[in-house]
């Protein structure tokens, strides 16, 4: 299935700015716990800064989102929030383009930052269905990819679509994830499942977002 990558990720951006507008944004980010929710806003906001002034040396390494933090941590939160704002058209122009589709690692980025500002919020998950079957579609082929790369047999995995995107990218535990629908023993697989590492402790979030479907592949 294909999205239009560039509105998927104007929706996400927008429902941010509602979901943390009037929040304490000193509030810690269990699943990002260097983070408070101002500092995910620098970051998300940092992104499209970086993209628009061509600033992509290191992009999605540790070293450049710390950066991105940094340049924003002495603006006021509502001042980060105008600047993604003012500046995201653009690159969610390219995001839409066939070009785009070579970026859509920001499309994972976003929404999976909106779920952990949800879960720190104690807000309600809104991701839309569409959005996570493909998030979970691209990110379960990628990981089959990995497998042949790394030498393993086939396995296939019973799991929704939102646990293919939380887990793969860090947001679950190791007992999580081998609670899935697994066709045999997860264990050696799990280095190459996590792409973000492994949770040490569990978010306790909802594994479910309405008529959300499966994917099993």
């Amino acid at each position: 299935m294909s999205i239009d990558l560039g509105a998927a990720y104007r929706g996400s951006r927008e429902r941010i700015t509602v979901l943390v507008a009037g929040t304490d944004e000193h509030t810690v980010v269990p699943a990002t716990p260097d983070w408070n929710v101002h500092d995910v806003i620098a970051h998300l906001a940092g992104i499209v800064d970086d993209a628009r002034t061509g600033n992509m040396a290191g992009a999605t390494t540790d070293p450049w989102t710390a950066a991105q933090v940094e340049r924003g941590r002495s603006k006021p939160m509502a001042q980060l929030l105008d600047e993604w704002t003012e500046g995201a058209p653009g690159f969610e122009g390219f995001l839409s383009s066939p070009a785009g589709r070579a970026a859509q690692r920001a499309v994972f980025d976003i929404h999976t930052h909106e779920a952990d500002l949800a879960n720190a919020l104690l807000a309600p998950l809104a991701l839309p269905v569409e959005v996570v079957e493909w998030a979970g579609t691209q990110l379960l082929a990628a990981f089959h990819d990995d497998v042949l790369r790394a030498g393993l047999p086939p396995i296939s995995v019973d799991t929704s679509a939102l646990e293919v995107l939380r887990g793969r990218l860090g947001r679950r535990t190791q007992d999580e994830v081998c609670a899935y629908g697994w066709s045999a023993d997860p264990l050696p697989y799990l280095d190459t499942w996590f792409v973000f590492g492994r949770r040490g402790e569990s978010l306790r979030e909802s594994a479910s977002i309405a008529s959300e479907g499966d994917v099993d592949a």
